[in-house]
Parts: structure tokens; sequence; C-alpha cells
């Protein structure tokens, strides 16, 4: 870690908390889809109503595709929330993660005029529970919680033996 900068306890804590807590909430939605049978994604893709609706539609024509696709969801989101709650390659998580959220949020935005089939969890307008995980992810990758409380002190440590820097 080059930065030198000193944190409170309470911010250490806050810092590590939102990590841990997002972490749950990406490797369990991750576990979901993994344990029920023939899961996929095909509702959420056909709920798309805004930019990219005509890529989530050729994703549904292409059975194949789908298939590698809703593997490769469930998949990131385990590993984005396994990086996330170990503390282990945090930053490549949080970014992953913020990426992956921002996606989801470009296909079904909280927009006026846009209805859905699929009842949503509250009212939203513009910004979403979505949207604001995905914001608080760039937030994590920006802060080094996995120097604070994770296994990136462990790598870092590795790393310096090597002769080589890893952030």
């Amino acid at each position: 870690m080059k930065e030198n900068i000193i944190y409170t306890p309470v911010q250490k804590f806050i810092l590590v908390a939102l990590r841990l807590l997002i972490g749950w909430h990406i490797l369990y939605e991750g576990f979901s889809k993994l344990l029920i049978p023939n899961w996929s994604s095909i509702a959420f893709l056909k709920e798309s109503k805004w930019i990219l609706s005509g890529f989530s539609n050729w994703i549904i024509a292409h059975p194949d595709l789908l298939r590698i696709i809703d593997i490769l969801n469930t998949w990131g989101l385990i590993a984005i929330g396994m990086g996330l709650i170990l503390g282990l390659f945090t930053r490549a998580a949080a970014i992953s993660g913020a990426i992956l959220l921002f996606i989801y949020y470009l296909n079904n935005p909280p927009l006026i005029g846009l209805e859905y089939s699929v009842p949503s969890e509250g009212s939203y307008l513009i910004i979403s529970k979505t949207l604001i995980e995905s914001a608080a992810l760039i937030a994590l990758a920006v802060f080094p919680s996995g120097y604070i409380a994770g296994l990136d002190i462990l790598v870092s440590r590795f790393s310096n033996r090597n002769g080589k820097m890893v952030e």
C-alpha cells in the first residue's frame, strides 16, 4: 500500500462493515442463483426497457449465449462477494461489482414512463438501491479496506517479499 493515511478506528470499522455488508448481499445473490434449479436471467433480460434492451434481446435470442451469461453472472457474483468478504483483491472485486450492478441498473432503471411487469421493491425515481450499491462499491474501490481487515494484507506482504508491489 502506497499511502500512509491514518484512519480513525470508526472510519476503519465503517469501511470494513460496508465492504462486508455489500459482500454478503452479492454473495447471497450468487449462491441463491446457484441453488435454484434451472435458474436463468431470461426473466430479468425480458424486462429490459432502456438502453441495453437490444443487447438483452440479442442474448435471449441465443440460448447458448444465455447459458454462458447465466454461468458468468452466478459465479461472478460469488467471486465478487467472496472477494469483498475476505478482503482479497478488494479493489478488483469492488470495481467488478460496481460494473455488474451498473449493468443491472442500465437494463431496468426506475425512470418515468418505463413500466415493468415485475413489481419493484419500494418506489424509486431515477435512483435505486442497485445504483446506490454500485456507487458504494466505487467508494470501496478507492479506500484500502482490504488492507485494514482482509487478506489483501497477506497478498501485499507476500508480493513485497518477491520484489513486486500489488495494489
